[in-house]
């Protein structure tokens, strides 16, 4: 498909993240394109290394990619932890800690908060339904944060939302936050669809990955895009039980919609006009 902002080349990437890839547990990247109101599923790629996953970033082509991490801290921590309060130099500030200085940190900070309200969250995990950027555990998106954003950054991709707005020209590479479990729920309500333990990879999870893949190839969410597939791509989505793969193509449909906001003039990738910097925005939420 013919891209309608200069550099790029129309390539969308969704990608499930690891903190601690490996051969076990992969970075998985879903690589497609919009071709006349449906997205094209090319591939899907795995990495299993934080290395391999900044190579993979660092390649010399243009893309939007969503992102399931998160970008940004929650700012009640931020001020109180008295850390820069501009987007970069934060994380430039959370790159150079240990993520043992992390857990101590957010640890502390948690001891000092009333029961109910140990962590502080950001203003798109309401309407989101995401964990706070400051959880170390189940999920540790806190070490997803530390892993990857400051990778991001040394790819030079841009991040609407967080820095200042550049023409859509000038942005090869772009990296927006996206989170699968919003799109999963839209669709599937409080039906789980994955699991990594293959105790818990039931029967009942299985069709709710069949039922899933099959909303996304209809079109039946609200964001108005559908799924094409080949038949040996759906049953690897299917197929996998710990769900990283269909993670992948549930961002990379947030990502196509985020591109369709930018072709009908929305200047931000469909954010909202009064996102906070520090903390960012989860996609379609």
């Amino acid at each position: 498909m013919p891209s309608a902002l200069g550099g790029r080349s129309g390539l969308l990437l969704g990608c499930d993240f690891s903190s601690s890839p490996s051969r076990r547990k992969q970075i998985v990247i879903a690589v497609g394109a919009q071709d006349r109101g449906r997205v094209v599923l090319h591939s899907l790629e795995r990495l299993d290394s934080l290395e391999s996953f900044s190579d993979w970033l660092s390649a010399p082509r243009g893309w939007i990619g969503g992102f399931d991490l998160p970008f940004g801290l929650p700012r009640p921590l931020v001020l109180s932890l008295n850390w820069p309060q501009g987007w970069e130099p934060c994380i430039r500030h959370y790159a150079g800690l240990s993520r043992t200085q992390i857990r101590d940190t957010f640890a502390a900070f948690c001891a000092e908060r009333p029961v109910g309200g140990k962590f502080a969250h950001r203003a798109t995990d309401g309407p989101a339904g995401s964990s706070s950027s400051m959880k170390w555990v189940n999920p540790p998106v806190a070490y997803m944060l530390h892993a990857g954003v400051p990778r991001l950054l040394g790819a030079g991709v841009h991040f609407p939302g967080h820095q200042p707005s550049v023409l859509p020209q000038a942005a090869l590479r772009v990296a927006l936050e996206a989170y699968p479990g919003l799109l999963a729920r839209e669709v599937l309500g409080a039906r789980s669809y994955k699991n990594d333990a293959k105790a818990k990879q039931t029967p009942e999870r299985l069709i709710a990955r069949k039922d899933l893949v099959t909303a996304l190839e209809i079109g039946r969410t609200r964001l108005g895009v559908s799924l094409k597939v080949s038949h040996a791509q759906r049953d690897a989505l299917v197929d996998d039980a710990a769900g990283d793969a269909l993670d992948a193509v549930l961002c990379l449909m947030q990502v196509a919609w985020a591109e369709q906001q930018l072709q009908a003039g929305h200047p931000c990738y469909g954010l909202p006009a009064n996102v906070d910097p520090l903390e960012g925005w989860i996609l379609t939420a």
